[in-house]
């Protein structure tokens, strides 16, 4: 499925992904400056956690809190190899039924069940992405 939205219409989209999603884990590719953390931010807010979500760049991961559990966002674009990833406990936040958000995903592919969901976002221009699920 391919879906084509302007930036004014993220929190609708975010919505409709998480009703589509065949895994509540969620892998995000797309470049630098595609929309991934734009879009997970949107999805936090639609799964109704109180806090902003924010990119985990430096800190690898960040947790928000919602009435149904908690979410986990990921953002390995620093890590140099899956062993980071499995000194931070990856294998463990992966274990837990819960929302798990991962962007820069290729870097721990090996570690990754089949059971996710991959999403490309991609720039179309200024203010229009088209997200593929694959």
């Amino acid at each position: 499925m391919t879906l084509t939205y302007e930036l004014s219409e993220i929190d609708r989209i975010a919505v409709q992904i998480l009703s589509e999603v065949k895994s509540k884990t969620l892998l995000f590719y797309g470049e630098m400056g595609a929309g991934k953390t734009t879009l997970i931010k949107a999805l936090v807010k639609a799964l109704g956690a109180s806090d902003l979500a924010s990119s985990p760049t430096f800190s690898l991961v960040n947790e928000y809190q919602t009435d149904q559990g908690k979410i986990f966002h990921f953002d390995f674009y620093r890590i140099e190899d899956e062993m980071e990833a499995l000194d931070m406990g990856i294998e463990d936040y992966l274990n837990l039924d819960t929302w798990k958000f991962i962007e820069w995903p290729q870097k721990i592919e090996k570690l990754l069940d089949e059971d996710v969901q991959k999403l490309e976002v991609l720039t179309l221009n200024e203010g229009t992405r088209m997200l593929k699920f694959c």
